[in-house]
């Protein structure tokens, strides 16, 4: 069985190694901390690793200030530590740092092993938490691209809404299926996969809010939902009429042109002229015909629905 390390173990390897040596060489006491310290700050995107360094910093700055009040002002004792941990915990949670809870407690468990506070410890303390933090933001600064990851999915949703639309038009022409629709339930999977991947990719920017890719499988997954809606309305249409071949002629040219290309405008276009014909055309002669075509008419109401969601990206 292959095994391959992630870029996260790697960092993860090397920001620790750096960490010890370098809280070791200027001197600190306790310096295989500051690897620790490293270990808890490396996320899987610069801005969670970013937030993560600072709850921990805040959380050791009030482990300190902790322990000089409740060690120097009661005891060195376990049951001073438990009585600590009662009132620091909170404090850290209403303050939303208690991401840094572990760490701030090495910090604590350091002072409490010397059963000193004296001005050389904090500093001792503080460096080993500067040492550890800056080294995991300073390895965290590389992040490798997701945009080969990202035009994967895209591909992949593209293939699956070409196969929907183009089962639709067969349907539309033959008036049955042997379809299964399993590419509905595969695109919704890879829409989450995919969206999980490209907030992801935000997070690696600092400056960035939203990105192509994220707002790009929002808007298909709106479009997913739009096709899903359709099927039912589609298949209860059973009275072959000719509106039908019309708008499977459309719907399988719009199955060639699933792309991030901005096609839109044109099978706007193209749609509006569709429904413009079948307003010139004969009127039902049967209750069954006006029903079917009622439907039909639904039916593009909902494609047109499908065009026009996708306005705010360039995608067909």
């Amino acid at each position: 069985m292959k095994y391959k390390i992630g870029y996260r173990t790697f960092k993860t390897a090397v920001g620790t190694a750096l960490a010890i040596s370098i809280a070791q060489l200027i001197g600190l006491e306790f310096f295989p901390s500051a690897g620790i310290i490293t270990i808890l700050c490396i996320q899987n995107s610069q801005k969670k690793s970013l937030q993560s360094a600072f709850d921990r910093f805040v959380a050791c700055s009030i482990s300190i200030l902790f322990s000089f009040i409740f060690f120097e002002g009661i005891a060195y004792h376990p049951a001073v530590i438990g009585l600590m941990l009662l009132f620091f915990i909170p404090l850290t949670v209403i303050l939303k740092v208690n991401g840094g809870i572990v760490t701030s407690s090495v910090i604590l468990l350091h002072i409490y092993s010397l059963e000193n506070m004296t001005w050389q410890i904090v500093f001792n303390e503080l460096g080993l938490i500067v040492v550890g933090i800056g080294v995991a933001l300073l390895v965290n600064l590389y992040m490798p691209s997701l945009d080969k990851e990202l035009r994967q999915y895209q591909q992949d949703i593209e293939e699956n809404f070409h196969i929907m639309l183009k089962e639709m038009a067969l349907y539309l022409r033959r008036n049955e299926s042997t379809w299964s629709g399993k590419e509905i339930a595969d695109t919704a999977v890879l829409l989450e996969k995919a969206k999980s991947l490209a907030f992801r990719d935000v997070e690696n920017h600092f400056v960035r809010s939203e990105n192509y890719y994220y707002r790009y499988f929002k808007i298909r997954e709106k479009q997913l939902e739009i096709l899903e809606r359709t099927l039912p309305l589609l298949t209860s249409i059973d009275l072959v009429v000719e509106q039908r071949y019309m708008i499977a002629d459309f719907i399988e040219e719009l199955s060639f042109s699933i792309h991030p290309g901005n096609t839109a405008k044109l099978f706007l276009l193209k749609l509006e002229q569709l429904k413009e014909s079948f307003q010139c055309m004969e009127l039902p002669k049967s209750r069954e015909e006006f029903e079917a075509r009622a439907d039909l008419l639904h039916f593009v109401k909902e494609i047109e629905q499908y065009l026009i969601i996708k306005q705010s990206l360039k995608i067909t």
